[in-house]
């Protein structure tokens, strides 16, 4: 069965730390790019980091740039997040993605969800 899982998510004050993990299951992650997403309540689910496969490039995006990092583990077929120094802001369900596209195909899966909540 093919499956990502994400874990490590809950609440922390602002200025802790959380890191995500998303195992994968079913498939090798090793020619996918893998991606963080997040939706807060009321918003629209935004991209907030992506690994590639091969070089293992990041992006960021701006509001989380300098504190999130994104990192990959083909070995264990699990991509993590770490988030340091957390803002409320960054109160969200993060979902972990893979794709890979081909000239013909597409493959793309989903996580379930894990949610993040910082408050003090």
């Amino acid at each position: 069965q093919v499956q990502l899982v994400e874990s490590g998510g809950g609440s922390v004050q602002p200025g802790g730390s959380l890191t995500l993990s998303c195992a994968a299951s079913g498939f090798t992650i090793s020619s996918y790019v893998m991606r963080w997403y997040r939706q807060a309540p009321g918003k629209e689910r935004e991209l907030v980091a992506r690994i590639t496969s091969v070089s293992g490039s990041t992006n960021y995006a701006d509001s989380v740039k300098g504190r999130f990092t994104i990192s990959r583990d083909n070995a264990k077929n699990t991509a993590f997040l770490l988030m340091n120094s957390l803002k409320p802001d960054d109160t969200a369900v993060y979902y972990c993605n893979a794709v890979r596209r081909t000239v013909d195909w597409v493959s793309e899966y989903w996580g379930q969800g894990t949610q993040v909540t910082v408050s003090s």
